[in-house]
C-alpha cells in the first residue's frame, strides 16, 4: 500500500513509482492528506490518467480531456465548451465510470436536457441543445481516439436538438433604415451599427478594429482580429474560422462616415481600439432604437443575417457572399436558401425555355 503516515505532522502521504510514456521508472510522491481515504483516492486518481484507464470517471477523464484539449483552442471557445460541460453535462455523468456509460444513458440524459426550461419558463432553443450534444459527443470521441474507448455512445444515440434555429430573423433594408436614425445622436453607436449592417461583420469583430484596419482610399476594412471579454480582461484573438481573415470592400458612404467619425476622435492612435463600449451596450443601445423607430426586435447578431439577406436579394452568389462573410459557399447555401426563392423561379424558367428549344416548341 502506497500510502502512509507522517507522524510528526499528523497527515498521510502517497509515494509510490511508476513508468512514464519514455518507459524510464519514476518516484511520485504526495504529501498533506488529512485522511488516509483522500491519499487513496488522489492516488487511484493519477494512475486512472496516467494510464489513459477507461475505469475511470466521466469527470476524471473530463479533467484529462481539458488537459489534452484547452491548449489547442482560443480561450473564448474553451470558456464556451466549459460552461455547457459543467453546467448541463457533469451533474449527470460525473460519478459514472467512461466504459460503462451506456447509449441509454445518454438517451436519459437527452430526454431531461429536453425538458429543462430557462428563467422565463420556457424549453432551450434547439440549437442550444445541439450545442450540448457537441460538446459530450466531443469528449466521447476523445475517448475513442486517444484512449481506447471502443465506441461513441453520444454519436449512436442520435441527435439532440437541431443544427439551425427554427426561424432566422433579419431586418429588411427598409426595416434597418427606419431603425438607423435613432442612432443620430450618438456618433459611436451610429458607425457600430452602419458597419454591423452593411459589411456583414461579427460583434467580436467590430469590437476588435483599430484605425489601422481601414483603408480610407481603397475603402477596404481588413478583419484580421476578434474581441472578447473573459474574466474582467480584454482578449484579443484570431477572428473565429480562417476563411474569416477577410478584407471587406465598404460601401464609400460607409467609409466616409467612418473616416469622419475618426476624424472627431481626440488622439486616436492606429493600433487603439475603436470601439470600447461593451456588449452590453450595444444591446441597449438596440432595445432603445427599436423601440423608437417600431421595428421588431432582433439580435445583434442578425444583422450579420440581415446584410447576406441584401446581397441575396441584389442577386449576388453564394460565392461572393461567402467570401465576404468570412464562410464556406456551401454554408451559405445551406444556411440561406429559404431566402433564394426567385434564383429557383428564374432556374426553372430558364429550364422551361431549354426544354422548349430542345423541342423547337415556340
Amino acid at each position: 500500500m502506497p500510502v502512509y503516515k507522517d507522524k510528526d505532522k499528523g497527515t498521510y502521504y502517497v509515494s509510490f513509482h511508476y513508468e512514464d510514456w519514455t518507459g524510464q521508472n519514476i518516484r511520485k510522491m504526495k504529501r498533506g492528506f488529512a485522511t488516509k481515504k483522500e491519499a487513496t483516492e488522489w492516488e487511484r486518481h493519477f494512475k486512472e490518467e496516467l494510464a489513459g484507464d477507461l475505469d475511470m470517471t466521466f469527470e476524471n477523464f473530463y479533467h484529462q480531456y481539458e488537459e489534452d484539449i484547452r491548449p489547442k483552442v482560443r480561450e473564448n471557445t474553451w470558456k464556451t465548451k466549459e460552461f455547457v460541460v459543467e453546467k448541463k453535462i457533469l451533474p449527470y455523468f460525473k460519478d459514472m465510470q467512461m466504459r460503462d456509460i451506456t447509449v441509454r444513458d445518454v438517451i436519459k440524459w437527452q430526454n431531461e436536457m429536453r425538458s429543462l426550461e430557462t428563467e422565463k419558463s420556457e424549453k432551450f432553443r434547439g440549437t442550444y441543445l445541439r450545442a450540448m450534444q457537441a460538446q459530450l459527443s466531443a469528449i466521447f470521441n476523445h475517448a475513442v481516439k486517444y484512449y481506447g474507448l471502443r465506441r461513441n455512445v453520444a454519436v449512436i444515440a442520435g441527435p439532440l436538438g437541431q443544427h439551425h434555429a427554427d426561424e432566422m430573423k433579419f431586418w429588411t433594408k427598409e426595416e434597418y433604415m427606419r431603425f438607423i436614425p435613432t442612432m443620430a445622436n450618438k456618433p459611436y453607436s451610429y458607425v457600430a451599427f452602419e458597419l454591423l449592417y452593411w459589411c456583414g461583420i461579427r460583434m467580436g469583430e467590430l469590437l476588435a478594429l483599430t484605425p489601422s484596419d481601414f483603408d480610407f482610399d481603397k475603402s477596404i476594412l481588413s478583419i484580421t482580429k476578434s474581441y472578447q471579454r473573459l474574466q474582467g480582461r480584454d482578449v484579443i484573438t484570431k477572428p473565429k474560422t480562417p476563411k474569416s481573415i477577410r478584407n471587406i470592400k465598404m460601401p464609400k458612404v460607409v467609409a466616409t462616415e467612418v473616416q469622419e467619425f475618426f476624424n472627431s476622435i481626440y488622439a486616436l492612435e492606429p493600433q487603439d481600439r475603436i470601439f470600447t463600449v461593451s456588449k452590453s451596450y450595444l444591446h441597449h443601445e438596440m432595445d432603445r432604437g427599436v423601440k423608437e423607430s417600431g421595428v421588431k426586435r432582433i439580435r445583434i447578431h442578425d444583422l450579420r443575417h440581415s446584410h447576406v439577406s441584401l446581397l441575396i436579394d441584389m442577386g449576388y452568389s453564394a460565392v461572393a457572399i461567402a467570401n465576404r462573410m468570412g464562410h464556406e459557399s456551401q454554408n451559405i447555401t445551406y444556411r440561406y436558401a429559404h431566402m433564394m426563392p426567385s434564383i429557383q423561379d428564374e432556374m426553372a424558367e430558364a429550364l422551361d425555355e431549354e426544354w422548349k428549344e430542345g423541342f423547337d416548341v415556340s
